[in-house]
């Protein structure tokens, strides 16, 4: 697996080095196309980072945006809000910032589960859908997270069983390794 992302980051350079080289400005800035270039083989290698770390089942999706059942959004820190899977338990923990301390003491909640029927779909553009079910002392919800083709920004869907608040999580899907969380005390 490390050899994988030591190949995309030589591929990646490669490419932008080919790109400067081409120019021949060396001093000078990158041109439009140039920038679109670098940009476009970034996202293609975060993407394809991102789908090993699905594939691994070891992943962190990094929400920076919640959007509530009823369509209100909060900005909030990616590192305090986030849904993890290693293997087989998984992670999802939500914090907002608010003067309360909360179950998880910053101001949110986090609950742990173990993870049962965990499928994944890629449809004709490429796009990568992953449904799973969480269980555990505080949590029994379907999870559903969709990653767009062509970059890591992925949305998480989280389904209660127990009631409708629907609540669904924007952001970066990383590996678990890149992800820089902070897990609070779980439920």
């Amino acid at each position: 697996m490390r050899k994988f992302f030591v190949a995309i980051t030589a591929i990646l350079l490669a490419c932008t080095g080919y790109l400067q080289a081409q120019t021949g400005n060396k001093g000078q800035e990158m041109t439009r196309k140039e920038k679109k270039a670098a940009q476009e083989a970034l996202d293609q290698a975060l993407y394809e980072e991102a789908k090993a770390a699905i594939e691994n089942k070891t992943f962190v999706l990094e929400a920076d945006r919640v959007i509530f059942k009823r369509g209100m959004t909060a900005y909030v820190a990616p590192s305090t809000n986030f849904v993890g899977m290693n293997k087989d338990k998984a992670v999802v923990q939500v914090a907002f910032n608010i003067p309360a301390s909360g179950p998880n003491g910053i101001g949110g909640i986090t609950v742990q589960g173990s993870v049962s029927s965990f499928e994944t779909r890629t449809d004709k553009r490429g796009n990568i859908y992953v449904s799973m079910y969480v269980t555990g002392v505080g949590i029994s919800a379907q999870v559903n997270i969709n990653l767009t083709k062509g970059c890591n920004d992925a949305s998480v869907t989280i389904l209660p069983n127990f009631n409708s608040n629907r609540m669904t999580l924007s952001g970066h899907l990383l590996p678990m390794e890149k992800a820089n969380v902070f897990e609070a005390s779980s439920l």
